[in-house]
């Protein structure tokens, strides 16, 4: 692939970038142009659910920039499973935690990696709202994700239906806006 069209699907105007040292790493891997337009979209949804969420639960203690971090990242394994761009397959996960490691990634930034796609698990805050801007942003609705999230939100005492509410409110303009980011997406080739 050319390296230019890497580095439109990094820079073309619209979407936030990627911070740097995410967009550094891209470069040095030399990832598919559609790989680096998704990781700005699941980072852009990322950035506006962790708004949402510091703004309408100011107690939950959760690391917004370690979360949106997590977003760019999460699909990283996808370099040496581009496939898995096309189609479905969780190959990417352990592939991209080894090579992030390997990398000196910090663990607490390379588990997005290997952690989005499983969230039954006892996953962390972070985790859990990587895992579900990786579905908003595209309109992906998944009940026992959202779930899971709104246990977390309640937990800091607001009522369980109230951070339900809350919750869709914060999700449903980031979901509204999935035709966008898909066009985004796939305007990048594998």
């Amino acid at each position: 692939m050319r390296p230019e069209a890497l580095e439109r699907a990094l820079t073309e105007p619209g979407p936030p970038p990627l911070p740097p040292d995410v967009a550094a790493l891209l470069r040095e891997l030399a990832v598919p142009p559609r790989l680096a337009a998704h990781l700005r979209m699941v980072h852009e949804a990322a950035l506006a659910l962790v708004a949402g969420v510091a703004a309408g639960f100011p107690t939950l203690a959760f690391d917004a920039e370690r979360t949106c971090v997590g977003a760019a990242l999460h699909d990283i394994g996808k370099v040496q499973f581009p496939m898995e761009l096309a189609q479905p397959g969780h190959l990417h996960e352990a592939a991209g935690y080894a090579l992030l490691r390997d990398r000196r990634v910090p663990e607490e930034r390379a588990r997005f990696a290997s952690s989005h796609g499983n969230w039954n698990a006892d996953r962390d805050t972070e985790e859990l709202l990587v895992s579900l801007a990786d579905k908003i942003w595209k309109g992906k609705r998944v009940d026992d994700l959202e779930q899971l999230v709104v246990e977390r939100l309640a937990s800091t005492g607001v009522a369980a239906w109230q951070a339900f509410a809350d919750l869709d409110d914060i999700i449903a303009p980031i979901a509204a806006d999935a035709d966008r980011r898909l066009d985004f997406q796939n305007r990048h080739p594998i």
